[in-house]
């Protein structure tokens, strides 16, 4: 796996097929592999993915400092610098959909196009505040806790009913297992204390926002407000809980695939 060195840590990051660089930035408590691994084979025929595990995440190793945004966009663009992507293609989940519309805003020479999924400014919402606060205490204190509630919030009510009480079972077992929670709580600060708004107020890429119908992660207004505050933005939903990408992969993919697409073709012209 190749590393970006910086001062204060050693980003991991994946690079796999070929085209125009797309940077995927993956979610609180994701990582390159759980968020983004199912797109490698179908995104990878058009576009050279970079996939970079920001601290606390994946195989990255840093000083254990308090994380801010600003070191997490360093990560990503050094990531996508040491992969030989000058200017990309980009896209971010949650709280990567955050880092990505600060990058856009404040790095708008590297950005070619950007994807915000199920993203958010900030989180001054009380709504937001006390999710993020119950995160942080469950992680602390009952993890079996935490991974049901991940579930619960994660995925629409329609999506865990075809999952199965096994499925259920299995994918509970899968997060317990598979989260990096020490990571994870360090992210969830950052969730607390974030705060993209001046960032985005400057982003003039071509911008599609997503939107989901059914999240209670990160309610879909969120997602408006984000296309609202960008001139350039468009607005579409899925009819999905927060992780839309596992939920529904392949609606995920007729949305994006097209948009990126399009920017590829204005940009050729």
């Amino acid at each position: 796996m190749p590393y970006a060195d910086l001062q204060e840590a050693r980003v991991a990051y994946k690079v796999d097929g070929s085209g125009s660089p797309l940077v995927l930035v993956h979610g609180t408590g994701g990582d390159a592999e759980s968020n983004w691994g199912a797109f490698v084979e179908p995104l990878g025929r058009e576009w050279t993915l970079i996939r970079p595990d920001y601290s606390g995440s994946g195989a990255t190793t840093d000083d254990g400092h308090a994380l801010a945004a600003e070191d997490l966009t360093r990560q990503i663009l050094a990531a996508a610098d040491a992969a030989g992507a000058q200017t990309f293609h980009l896209l971010g989940f949650s709280l990567g959909a955050a880092l990505a519309a600060k990058i856009a805003g404040d790095y708008p020479e590297c950005v070619r196009s950007l994807i915000l999924m199920a993203g958010f400014a900030s989180s001054k919402d009380p709504r937001q505040k006390l999710q993020f606060e119950l995160w942080r205490d469950l992680i602390a204190m009952d993890r079996n806790a935490m991974a049901r509630l991940i579930l619960l919030t994660g995925f629409s009510p329609d999506a865990l009913v075809v999952l199965g009480t096994e499925g259920v079972r299995q994918a509970m077992a899968g997060t317990l297992t598979g989260t990096d929670w020490e990571g994870m709580a360090r992210q969830v600060e950052l969730d607390l204390s974030i705060d993209v708004t001046e960032s985005i107020a400057r982003i003039a890429a071509p911008t599609l926002v997503i939107g989901c119908t059914h999240d209670q992660m990160v309610p879909p207004s969120h997602a408006k407000a984000l296309a609202a505050a960008i001139p350039s933005a468009r607005y579409v939903e899925l009819p999905t809980g927060h992780l839309a990408p596992m939920e529904q992969p392949q609606a995920f993919m007729n949305l994006i695939v097209p948009f990126l697409r399009e920017q590829a073709r204005a940009q050729e012209r």
